[in-house]
C-alpha cells in the first residue's frame, strides 16, 4: 500500500501578499462607492439626494453648453458667416449621432436604476444589470460603426439634404464628414455617461463632461487657431474630447461598479433586456429624427430670407443652450432617483422627487429668462458685429428663451415616463414636436413671414408641454398601480396594458 505524500502549504511571497491586499482594497473601495451612491438613490434626505444628483449634472451640462458657445466664438473669430452657417447646418447631424448613444444609454440607464431599486426586494435582480450594461455599451458601438460608415459613403447627399448650398456647402461637408468619422466614439461616450448616472454617480458623470470640455477647448486652439482646420477642426475637437470622457467613464465603471460590466461575454439579446431598453431609448432616436426634420425645415425657411437670419439663429440657439442645458441637468439628473423609487415601489419618494424637480425647473428657467433678456444685445454682440445679425438675433433669442422654460417642464415629464418604463408616452413626447412643427412652420411662414418661422418652434414646444401634462394626468393611476404591486415585472405589464 502506497502512502500518499503529505499535504504541503505554499509559503506566500511578498508579491502574493501585495496582490491579495490590492484586491481587498479595490473590493472595499468598490463596496464603499456603491453603497454611497445607492444611499442617495434609496434613503438619503430628498433635498440632499437632488443636490447630489442634479447639481453636478447641471454643472456638467452647463460647462458643455458654455463650450458650445465658445466653440462658436472660435469659428466666429474667422469672420466667416458661411462657416457659422455650416455649424448650424451640421447641428441636426450631431443630434442624430448622439441619439444612437441615447437609445442604448437612456434606455439601459433607466432599466439599470429600476433593477437596482427592485433588488432591494428581490436581490436576484442585481444579476441582470451586467447583461443590460454590456448590451447597452456594445450595442452603441456597433450602431455607431454602422451609421458612421454609411454616412461617409452618402456624404454628398446628406449635405444636400441638410440644406447647405452656395458658400456654406463646402464648410458643411467638412464639418459633417469629420463628425461622422467620430460617430462610434460619440455614441459610446453618451451611453457610458448614462450608465454612470444610473448608479447615482453624478459627480463622476460631471467629471467626465468637464474633462471632455477641457479637451475640446485645447483641441479647438490647436486645430482652429494653430493648424487652420476651421470647421473641420471644430468637429475633430468634439470627437477627441468625447474620446477622453469615454476612457474616463469606462475606467470608472470597471474600477467602481459592483453590478455593471462592459465585458462582451455578458452581451445578450434576450427580450427582457431588449424590450425595455428599446422601448424607452427608442424615443431618443425618434426625437432626433424629428429634430433633423425640424432643423431642415427651419434652416430652409430661414435661408429664404438670407444668410443673416440663418447665422443669427445659430448664435441665438447656442446662447439659449446655456440655461436650457442647466435645466436638462435637473431633468436628466433626477431620472435615476425616479427610476429607483419606482423599481423599489416607493410612491412617497417618487412623488416628492417629482414635485421638487418641477419647482427647481420653474425657478431656474424664469431666473435665466429674465437675466438673458435683460442683456440680450450685449450677449449677441460677442459673436457678431453685423447689425442685421444683431437685429434678427434678439428676436430669435426671445423666442428660444420662451421655449426654454416650457421645454424644461416637457423634459421633466419625459424623464418621468422613461423612469417608470412608460414607453408609449415617451414615444409620443419624442414624436409630437416633429409632427406638430411641420404644419406650424408652414402656416407661420405663410401668415407671418420670418417672424412666423422664428416663433414656430416656440409654439410647438408649448403645445407639446400641454400634451405631456395631459398624458401624465392620464397615467397616474397606472403608475400608482405599478408601485402598489411591488413587482418590477408586474408593474411593467400593468403599464403596457394602458
Amino acid at each position: 500500500m502506497t502512502t500518499p505524500p503529505p499535504e504541503t502549504t505554499a509559503t506566500p511571497t511578498d508579491a502574493d501578499r501585495t496582490n491579495h491586499t490590492d484586491r481587498i482594497d479595490r473590493t472595499d473601495h468598490t463596496d464603499r462607492t456603491d453603497r454611497s451612491n445607492r444611499w442617495y438613490l434609496s434613503s438619503a434626505p430628498l433635498l440632499r439626494a437632488l443636490v447630489h444628483l442634479c447639481v453636478p449634472m447641471a454643472a456638467g451640462t452647463v460647462v458643455s453648453a458654455v463650450y458650445n458657445v465658445i466653440n462658436s466664438g472660435f469659428v466666429g473669430s474667422l469672420h466667416s458667416t458661411a462657416m457659422l452657417a455650416a455649424i448650424t447646418f451640421g447641428t441636426p447631424m450631431l443630434a442624430l449621432v448622439l441619439a444612437f448613444g441615447g437609445v442604448f444609454g437612456v434606455g439601459g440607464g433607466a432599466l439599470v436604476s429600476r433593477l437596482l431599486g427592485a433588488a432591494e426586494r428581490e436581490p436576484a435582480k442585481a444579476g441582470e444589470i451586467r447583461h443590460v450594461s454590456s448590451f447597452a455599451v456594445w450595442g452603441s458601438v456597433i450602431a455607431g460603426a454602422v451609421i458612421g460608415g454609411a454616412g461617409l459613403l452618402l456624404l454628398d447627399p446628406i449635405v444636400s439634404a441638410l440644406g447647405a448650398d452656395g458658400a456654406a456647402a463646402g464648410p458643411t461637408r467638412h464639418y459633417v464628414a469629420v463628425m461622422l468619422a467620430f460617430v462610434l466614439v460619440l455614441a459610446a461616450s453618451l451611453c457610458l455617461e448614462n450608465l454612470v448616472r444610473a448608479e447615482g454617480a453624478a459627480r463622476q458623470a460631471m467629471t467626465g463632461l468637464i474633462l471632455s470640455t477641457v479637451a475640446n477647448l485645447v483641441f479647438d486652439v490647436l486645430f482652429i487657431l494653430v493648424l487652420d482646420w476651421n470647421v473641420a477642426g471644430a468637429a475633430a475637437a468634439v470627437g477627441l474630447g468625447n474620446a477622453v470622457s469615454l476612457a474616463y467613464w469606462a475606467f470608472w465603471l470597471h474600477r467602481n461598479s459592483e453590478h455593471m460590466s462592459l465585458a462582451p461575454r455578458w452581451f445578450t439579446l434576450r427580450a427582457s433586456v431588449l424590450k425595455p431598453v428599446f422601448g424607452v431609448g427608442g424615443g431618443q432616436l425618434l426625437q432626433a429624427g424629428f429634430m433633423i426634420v425640424t432643423s431642415l425645415l427651419l434652416n430652409n425657411y430661414a435661408a429664404h430670407y438670407g444668410d443673416s437670419p440663418l447665422a443669427a439663429m445659430g448664435v441665438a440657439v447656442r446662447i439659449a443652450q446655456v440655461p436650457e442645458f442647466l435645466l436638462m441637468g435637473v431633468t436628466i439628473g433626477v431620472l435615476p432617483l425616479l427610476a429607483y423609487a419606482y423599481g423599489k415601489g416607493d410612491r412617497t419618494r417618487l412623488n416628492a422627487s417629482l414635485r421638487a424637480s418641477a419647482t427647481a425647473v420653474g425657478v431656474v428657467g424664469l431666473f435665466f429668462f429674465a437675466a438673458i433678456i435683460g442683456f440680450r444685445e450685449q450677449v449677441i454682440e460677442i459673436f457678431s458685429s453685423d447689425d442685421s445679425v444683431l437685429a434678427f438675433g434678439t428676436t430669435v433669442l426671445l423666442a428660444q428663451l420662451v421655449g426654454m422654460v416650457g421645454n424644461g417642464f416637457t423634459g421633466l415629464l419625459t424623464t418621468l415616463f422613461q423612469a417608470t418604463g412608460r414607453a408609449r408616452p415617451a414615444l409620443v413626447m419624442a414624436s409630437a414636436p416633429g409632427v406638430l412643427f411641420i404644419p406650424i412652420v408652414i402656416l407661420g411662414n405663410h401668415w407671418f413671414g420670418l417672424d412666423g418661422v422664428i416663433w414656430s418652434l416656440t409654439a410647438t414646444e408649448v403645445i407639446v408641454l400641454f400634451i405631456g401634462f395631459a398624458m401624465w394626468l392620464g397615467s397616474r393611476a397606472a403608475i400608482d398601480e405599478g408601485l402598489a404591486e411591488g413587482s418590477l415585472e408586474r408593474a411593467e405589464e400593468v403599464l403596457e396594458e394602458v
